[in-house]
């Protein structure tokens, strides 16, 4: 009897994380190229009573075998880097990624960080950083008498200046071979880690890599009504489990209560 009053407990934990996931996504259903999270699980060591395949009394092979499951775990939380609706906000230092990539951040310790959020601006000195303050890497710098800020497809940014072009440099993005084993460092900011593999650096609409698109934003990747369902589901799923616990108690009663 107390194996399912285990079994069940775990269950309640395991959803519990799947709720606060959900949670998350849904705080964050606004914010700039916020990517959801999705909960993994699997099902934990079974106790064999009865090996599969395992000879009979009279000599034969058994077809089916005994092994009782001892709940169930939290194995990964995901972020699914789909990507987010275009948000258009007419500001000149709003970029989006259309595709694969992250913008390149560099923190004051020299430490590179990765984001999709675009909304940039510039600091004193005319540099164009996040709202963190860690400047886009390679670092460019504005003018402070520049006029028409652009910035092409390839990442090209060029400015004029007495009706003059000229070019500031160009925007250079990161990949990873696996994005999901990105570390969040909060701040929509992520650190490489030995399972998303070293950055691949390119420039812009080439060899894969996204294309910028100025004056626009990523919006979050977050569907309100898939994580209200998701969210109704790991409640049942929780509400069941604590049954399970409830009858376990009930037939434990009934067992001590036999004369």
């Amino acid at each position: 009897m107390m194996r399912s009053l285990l079994t069940a407990a775990t269950g309640m934990e395991a959803q519990q994380l799947n709720i606060d996931t959900i949670a998350n996504n849904l705080a964050n259903v606004n914010t700039t190229a916020f990517k959801r999270s999705r909960a993994n699980f699997h099902d934990l060591l079974y106790q064999t009573l009865r090996a599969p395949g395992q000879s009979a009394t009279t000599g034969n092979v058994v077809p089916g075998g005994i092994q009782i499951g001892t709940g169930v775990k939290l194995s990964s939380v995901d972020k699914m880097f789909t990507e987010g609706a275009i948000q258009v906000t007419g500001n000149d230092l709003d970029f989006m990624i259309e595709g694969d990539g992250f913008f390149r951040l560099q923190k004051d310790d020299g430490e590179v960080v990765y984001t999709r959020n675009g909304h940039f601006s510039k600091d004193a000195t005319g540099r164009i950083v996040s709202a963190d303050g860690y400047a886009l890497s390679p670092e460019i710098v504005i003018p402070a008498d520049a006029k028409n800020i652009t910035v092409g497809y390839d990442g090209t940014v060029t400015i004029k200046i007495e009706g003059e072009t000229q070019e500031l440099g160009q925007i250079l993005l990161a990949s990873f071979i696996n994005p999901t084993g990105l570390v969040s460092l909060g701040g929509n900011n992520f650190a490489t880690s030995r399972a998303s593999g070293e950055p691949i650096v390119g420039a812009p609409n080439q060899g894969g890599m996204g294309k910028i698109g100025q004056a626009e934003l990523e919006s979050s990747n977050v569907n309100i009504v898939e994580e209200m369902v998701n969210m109704i589901t790991g409640q049942r799923a929780y509400e069941i489990s604590s049954k399970v616990i409830q009858t376990g108690d009930q037939m434990l009663q009934t067992t001590n209560g036999i004369r």
